[in-house]
């Protein structure tokens, strides 16, 4: 929990995330929401953060991503310091299948 979360939030965005009620509408949601290149990023750092949560190394995941090493090492940053999250929730979804 080290990173430093703002001090205000805008939270009914996040409450409305919470209302969509299946993947259909939370990708036509986050198509409404968000340009084409922040849902790529966004796509992108998630399936990096999935592969080192597999212990996949950084040139085969540059090979299959197309993610720089700079933007590997960030995800890697935010896996091992951030609060923790993502890496639950990737270790669930792993879980499910």
């Amino acid at each position: 929990m080290s990173r430093r979360i703002p001090k205000e939030r805008k939270y009914e965005m996040y409450k409305a995330i919470l209302e969509l009620k299946d993947l259909d509408e939370c990708i036509a949601f986050f198509d409404d929401i968000c340009a084409i290149t922040e849902l790529r990023s966004m796509e992108q750092r998630f399936e990096v953060a999935t592969m080192l949560k597999q212990d996949k190394v950084y040139t085969e995941i540059m090979q299959k991503t197309k993610a720089s090493s700079a933007t590997i090492s960030r995800v890697n940053r935010m896996l091992n310091s951030g609060t923790g999250c993502l890496s639950q929730v990737i270790d669930r979804m792993q879980e499910d299948q």
